[in-house]
């Protein structure tokens, strides 16, 4: 599984998983300027946690040109303005501000934590890195050997190597069906000039979304989002087309030197904005998301001892969705593994959940397991991805009633709708015994 599938399913399960609770107040506060942004006040500490998200992320990177939006987001940091790398971080260092900045193929994130005390020395420093980073020639190589390190060592993972044949199977030619990091030839080639035009190709105010926690008021937001973000570009390029989905049902073997095969699963799934969202991902929940108590690791690991491991997720993305999932098993087992979550699928398909799945699963959601807000950083994290999802601020205290709506009914009729066992395509990585390539 890549890393940004680990790191996207975290942040999704992170705000599905929210539970009730009384008075969390989310403010919906614009600049001055002009800029929106949520803000949960707490004054309990002297901290501000703030979390950005520009929409595009690598996607976005321009032809011939892949690699360039990761190499350019991790170099943010590496010297601007007037410092050097060294510079930048030793004024960071100073002001006991912590900054963190990533690319996936939906967004470039920046995380900023800081003390109320150097909040606008912070501000300052951050607006540095996003408006002048150097692209020093030294810091360009340093961090582009940092990338081909991980380039190399993803093609002798057998997990990753599954996913982006899936993914390549899946959606072709559209920045999906392709590494976000590049290959090692594209991101060789990559010039401080094609750095300089993805800083530009993503980093814009028409597609900033930002939230906030901790001791600031609306008031001080409002300057802090202006002092920022004002001299951005307006716009940046245009975000991609929708990813059309390209892959039917069936098995494709990728052969790999390794005593244990990794299979990736899955096939089209379901928008997050669709109304039969809850009953999916309670339905999934049963399947393969429950860990020890899911379908799926019940009769493949418990009954049968087939795998340490396996489970599906729902994986909205802004330009496709889709179901998937992961197991890995000896080469000479893999094979029955993978009869037994296609029996899975079409049980689920055909029957749903029982009425005591049901109610497990509501209790779980709804109680003592969820994650919960539990610091100005998870929270600003939380806000910022509700608003990327089109959520309203009152979401994080409805979302138990919602689930707690789902009926067994509804389980049934999605789960029949949405698993499509015809459809499941599955990508092995290894040396699988009794398979062959279908498709």
């Amino acid at each position: 599984m890549s890393m940004f599938r680990l790191i996207a399913l975290a942040g999704m399960v992170l705000w599905l998983a929210l539970p009730a609770r009384a008075a969390i107040e989310i403010r919906e506060v614009t600049s001055p300027g002009g800029i929106g942004a949520w803000l949960v006040e707490s004054h309990d500490i002297p901290f501000v946690a703030l979390e950005i998200r520009f929409r595009g992320g690598t996607s976005l990177d321009a032809p011939d040109k892949r690699g360039a939006v990761n190499l350019m987001t991790a170099l943010l940091e590496e010297g601007a303005g007037e410092m050097d790398a060294r510079a930048f971080v030793r004024a960071r260092d100073a002001l006991a501000a912590s900054f963190r900045f990533g690319s996936s193929s939906d967004s470039l994130s920046v995380s900023a934590r800081m003390l109320t005390e150097n909040r606008d020395q912070a501000v300052a420093l951050l607006r540095q890195a996003l408006h002048a980073p150097r692209f020093d020639a030294d810091a360009v190589e340093r961090v582009r050997g940092q990338v081909l390190a991980s380039i190399r060592s993803d093609a002798t993972d057998p997990g990753t190597i599954a996913a982006r044949t899936f993914d390549r199977l899946a959606f072709g030619d559209h920045p999906y069906g392709s590494a976000s990091d590049g290959t090692e030839e594209s991101v060789a080639a990559l010039t401080s000039d094609d750095l300089i035009a993805a800083h530009a190709r993503t980093i814009a105010r028409d597609r900033l979304y930002v939230a906030a926690a901790g001791d600031i008021t609306a008031e001080d937001l409002g300057a802090l989002l202006d002092a920022l973000f004002d001299g951005l570009p307006e716009t940046g390029a245009p975000l991609p087309e929708r990813a059309e989905y390209g892959l039917g049902g069936g098995l494709t073997v990728v052969p790999f030197d390794t005593p244990q095969s990794v299979a990736v699963f899955g096939h089209e799934g379901m928008e997050r904005d669709h109304p039969d969202f809850f009953a999916a991902y309670v339905m999934n929940e049963v399947l393969g998301a429950g860990g020890f108590e899911s379908r799926l690791m019940k009769e493949v690991r418990g009954k049968r001892g087939l795998t340490y491991g396996v489970y599906s997720y729902l994986y909205p993305m802004d330009y496709a969705a889709l179901v998937l999932g992961q197991v890995a098993s000896a080469n000479d087992r893999v094979a029955q593994a993978i009869s037994v979550i296609r029996d899975e699928w079409v049980r689920m398909a055909a029957e749903g959940v029982t009425e005591q799945e049901l109610e497990d699963v509501k209790t779980y959601l709804t109680g003592a397991y969820p994650l919960r807000f539990d610091g100005n950083a998870p929270i600003a994290r939380i806000l910022v991805g509700m608003q990327m999802e089109g959520l309203e601020p009152d979401y994080v205290n409805t979302r138990n009633d919602r689930i707690m709506a789902v009926t067994l009914e509804d389980v049934r009729r999605v789960a029949g709708e949405l698993l499509q066992p015809d459809r499941l395509h599955f990508v092995v990585v290894g040396q699988p015994e009794g398979l062959e390539t279908t498709n």
